[in-house]
């Protein structure tokens, strides 16, 4: 059967995908960033997924304020690197998972998740920066993604808990799937920032740590944390971190398997006024 053997979490700052793209990254400013995902790069490349179930959230391009989903996810065989104002990304399309997309989101809603089925979407900075700071340059990404688009941009949103309750639904949809497969989920947005109004460049970097103390003890709690401590500590984009409870509810340990392997942890301030966060966890 599939399985999920890995789960990794990264900000997906817009500048961070700039930098790389205008060949920037061994300046002083952004040297510091890239640093922290050296050991990620290294461990991608002798930890190769099949496939990685890639949560994100669209920024007003797949998506409107005419029509916002919960929740997302792509089915397609590709999707196209989307035009976000000043050109697409110079860097590959994306190659779907139809065929697990299709059997997550049948299993997912049997379990009474409501799902929106994407048949075609474009896909912005939240996915392909990713896949930048842990693949590096090249020309076609070297496995299989399956886009997860969760509404944090317009109130409501899906609360912690939900979130964390649907990466159980999700391991439990990929166990199920009857081919061996190595799938990696992960969680991308955040950490503590806030892009406009009175408190616009705020980060809190003594609420993002404990964040990530809590992610990997005591993910559960964590996931009752309600809204509004996001917004007041993180910042009004600060929610974006409950995307990574979908990745965090999907590893072994939330259904009574053993506890996770933290292979890397990196936190650096500032990237374009934003705090950066990077984690990955085995599973077993």
């Amino acid at each position: 059967m599939a399985r999920i053997t890995a789960s990794v979490y990264t900000s997906h700052v817009p500048a961070i995908g700039a930098a790389m793209d205008l060949g920037k990254t061994q300046e002083p400013y952004w040297q510091k960033v890239f640093s922290g995902y050296e050991f990620s790069r290294r461990w991608l490349k002798e930890n190769p997924p099949d496939v990685v179930f890639l949560v994100f959230n669209d920024h007003a391009t797949a998506f409107s304020l005419e029509m916002i989903p919960t929740f997302a996810i792509g089915t397609a065989a590709e999707f196209r690197v989307a035009d976000e104002g000043w050109g697409p990304r110079p860097v590959p399309d994306v190659k779907g998972a139809p065929e697990l997309a299709s059997h997550i989101a049948q299993s997912v809603i049997q379990q009474d998740f409501d799902l929106t089925i994407v048949n075609r979407m474009d896909v912005d900075h939240g996915l392909t920066v990713p896949l930048s700071l842990l693949c590096g340059e090249t020309k076609e990404w070297p496995f299989r993604v399956i886009p997860f688009a969760v509404n944090v941009v317009q109130y409501p949103v899906p609360s912690g808990m939900r979130c964390f309750m649907l990466g159980q639904a999700i391991r439990r949809a990929i166990e199920s799937y009857d081919e061996d497969l190595n799938v990696q989920i992960w969680g991308t947005g955040g950490m503590s920032h806030q892009l406009q109004g009175p408190r616009a460049g705020l980060i809190n970097r003594e609420w993002d740590n404990r964040f990530l103390d809590r992610l990997i003890a005591e993910p559960e709690a964590l996931a009752r944390v309600p809204h509004m401590e996001y917004v007041e500590e993180a910042g009004s984009e600060g929610i974006e971190l409950v995307m990574w409870l979908i990745a965090r509810g999907a590893m072994s340990d939330v259904a009574g398997g053993a506890k996770p392997t933290v292979k890397h942890r990196f936190y650096h301030v500032p990237a374009s006024n934003t705090a950066v966060g990077h984690l990955i966890l085995e599973n077993h």
